[in-house]
């Protein structure tokens, strides 16, 4: 018998041919069988033998049908199934390529501008060059390098206000789509199909610059909604607060806004902005969003609020997103900063110096965010069961804003200042108005006798990759921490019970079990709980469990990121783990330092970890770090570890020393571990600083002792 080939066909009446594969002979559905035949496939796309032959026994309709045929008509409709989901996924990848081919072309032209304008450029110097008369020659020189500063003299009244608007849309656009800066692509970050999308940096221009343009498939006005709302995309602001909004005559919107900025370290001020952010829509239906720095305060702001900060200016800066064929929009992202380097120590000055630092912690991060969401909204990422996405975004918001919040230590936000004596490298700080609760009327709200503690310190790292140690203190948390410490921590946030003076010594097993609850697209973030396994010392509770449970950020642990911090930071939490748990956050942020300048890579050039609290101060540079070697790898980072505690207010001296102790342990466990994971592997010439013994001192010595033995 000749072979036949099964062939499934579909009538414009709903009714399918199929070919059996026996006789040749042409089947022809009907549409109620195809309606019983779709309302199982629905339930099964893949039934067995035995439930093929169920269902002609169930459905009457069916039982001139061949098992077989019903087999055929099930693999065909599982191949027709798959030929649209590609169809279907190779439709998006086509506009996507459309949509990046689109804006490589954008790029390419801008690109052919820049270097149209540079031979004009250069063949005007060699015009100039040639000049005989010397006077001549530097006169038409001022001409071209001296512009006229932008005039905000008329900022008080709307007239002045739509004319600066209008000037920063213009310089916005020029640097957005323009030549206005000589941009260079960010290294490391190459632009393909594959790509979160274009990322330059400024190569030569006054501050710092970033440029970032993408795809994200969200319609303009939600991206600009959420860019706007800057505290929820970008970790180091604090606030923004809008003073002034009217409408411009063109049907924009002008507002004028105070920013605060957090500090990323123990070492510098934290900066402020004083702003005009501009809304419109262009001629070809773009949207806009501009912003750049007014001179005074005017109605913002008063001296007060500001006293903690050093003011910062944004030079035009902003958001172009458009519309894009197919749906999504093209987003332009530009940030032009100056943060008054001059401020900080001269070692930290390449963090407020680096436009690549901009670029991962602002520019990156915002088009980061922005596809988040996009992808999130569309289906695309699917996470397990349990809290929704958005709910795992506010624990990484809240972990990382509460760990700014005690590095910082606002006066606004209630803290002051406990002991800080300038030959120390461990500041303690007490918050007594601390709230817990991340809404004001929580069902989990902790009644607070005392209030919090904070114990911080910063110091520089060397030749070790900030990634590297993130990644051994994530994964060996025995070697650096003290369970007992971690067990005070959780106890006293429980029902605010205050166990330091009678808790029972634990003894900690060294099981340390990491349970992911999410992640960001490009895993740059990891939101995790840790349970720590530990067992009472006493005889009879010996078999009881003491567990603890962390919620931990785990952040920029990859070490090809260019410019980026690394993360590690940890909050006790209840078992139950409920949406409003408090969280009282602490760890560690290593921040690498950009080795742009060789005279200050001279002057740092050492293998071992060193305190830098007491040797640095604002101003003119002094070396006050001893050289070891006069040539080394010179990988450098500023490491900032700061821990909170809940107290009891007739506790507050015990929990103060026990914190002070607590943290320079873990700086010399921190410090052993950069020995021995560094390339180099040398042994510092000095130990860490030894502070006087006291009875809390010893306490904590001793239970470090058990719990290491």
């Amino acid at each position: 018998m000749a072979m036949a080939v099964a062939q499934h066909r579909e009538s414009s009446s709903g009714s399918n041919i199929n070919k059996h594969l026996d006789n040749g002979k042409y089947v022809r559905y009907t549409a109620e069988q195809v309606e019983a035949l779709e309302r199982v496939y629905a339930e099964c796309p893949k039934p067995s033998s035995l439930r093929r032959q169920q269902l002609i026994r169930e459905c009457p309709i069916l039982s001139n049908i061949e098992p077989k045929q019903i087999k055929v008509w099930f693999q065909n409709r599982r191949c027709r199934d798959k030929q649209k989901t590609e169809a279907s996924r190779l439709q998006t990848v086509n506009r996507k390529l459309n949509a990046m081919n689109k804006l490589l072309m954008e790029e390419n032209d801008r690109l052919q501008k820049q270097v149209s304008q540079l031979v004009n450029e250069n063949g005007y110097m060699k015009q100039q060059l040639h000049t005989v008369n010397a006077s001549t020659n530097d006169a038409s020189c001022d001409s071209v390098v001296t512009t006229p500063p932008h005039s905000l003299k008329d900022a008080n009244n709307p007239a002045g206000l739509l004319s600066i608007a209008e000037g920063t849309l213009k310089e916005f656009l020029s640097k957005a789509t323009g030549t206005a800066v000589d941009w260079v692509q960010m290294p490391g970050m190459k632009p393909g199909p594959d790509s979160v999308g274009i990322f330059a940096i400024s190569q030569s221009c006054s501050g710092v610059a970033a440029r970032a343009c993408g795809l994200v498939s969200l319609e303009p006005t939600k991206i600009a909604e959420i860019l706007k709302d800057r505290p929820s995309w970008f970790r180091d602001c604090r606030n923004v607060e809008v003073f002034t909004m009217f409408r411009a005559g063109n049907g924009g919107t002008i507002e004028l806004i105070y920013t605060q900025m957090f500090a990323p370290t123990t070492l510098a001020p934290a900066r402020d902005f004083w702003t005009l952010r501009y809304t419109t829509t262009l001629e070809n239906g773009s949207l806009v969003v501009c912003e750049r720095s007014l001179s005074g305060s005017g109605a913002g702001p008063n001296a007060a609020a500001a006293a903690q900060f050093v003011r910062a200016e944004m030079l035009p800066s902003g958001y172009l997103i458009r519309s894009c064929e197919g749906g999504g929009s093209i987003v332009h992202i530009v940030d032009h900063l100056n943060l008054e380097a001059w401020s900080v120590p001269e070692v930290l000055r390449p963090l407020y110096e680096s436009s690549k630092v901009v670029a991962q912690k602002m520019t990156i991060a915002a088009l980061h965010y922005i596809r988040q969401i996009a992808q999130e909204t569309s289906g695309e990422v699917v996470y397990g069961p349990g809290r929704q996405p958005a709910v795992l975004r506010t624990f990484s918001q809240r972990l990382s804003r509460g760990f700014n919040d005690a590095i910082n230590g606002f006066n606004d936000d209630g803290w002051s200042i406990m002991n800080c004596d300038g030959a120390e490298d461990v500041i303690i700080a007490i918050n007594s108005n601390k709230s817990l609760n991340s809404t004001p009327n929580a069902v989990n709200a902790l009644p607070l006798l005392g209030g919090v503690l904070c114990a911080k310190a910063s110091m520089l790292i060397q030749n070790v990759s900030p990634a590297v140690l993130v990644r051994f203190l994530r994964e060996h948390r025995s070697e650096w921490a003290d369970f007992n410490v971690d067990a005070y921590s959780a106890v006293s946030l429980k029902a605010g019970s205050y166990a330091y003076p009678g808790m029972r010594p634990t003894r900690f097993t060294g099981s340390q079990i990491i349970m992911p609850l999410g992640h960001t697209i490009e895993h740059e973030e990891l939101l995790e709980v840790v349970r720590l396994e530990g067992h009472s010392f006493a005889e009879d509770n010996a078999f009881l469990s003491r567990d603890i449970h962390l919620l931990q950020l785990c952040s920029g642990i990859d070490e090809n990121a260019v410019g980026g911090c690394s993360e590690l930071l940890f909050a006790p939490i209840n078992e139950m783990f409920p949406d409003d748990a408090p969280l009282l956050p602490s760890g560690f942020r290593v921040i690498p330092l950009d080795t742009k300048s060789s005279d200050t890579q001279d002057s740092l050039a050492t293998n071992r970890t060193l305190d830098l609290t007491s040797s640095l101060e604002p101003g003119p540079a002094t070396n006050h770090i001893a050289v070891d070697a006069p040539s080394c790898p010179n990988i450098r980072s500023v490491l900032t570890i700061a821990f909170q505690f809940p107290f009891d207010s007739n506790l507050e001296d015990n929990v103060a020393n026990m914190a002070h102790q607590y943290v320079r342990s873990v700086i010399s466990s921190v410090q052993r571990i950069a020995i021995a994971i560094s390339p180099s592997g040398l042994i510092p010439a000095v130990g860490p600083k030894q502070s006087p013994s006291s009875p809390e001192a010893l306490t904590l010595a001793h239970w470090i002792c058990r719990s290491y033995r």
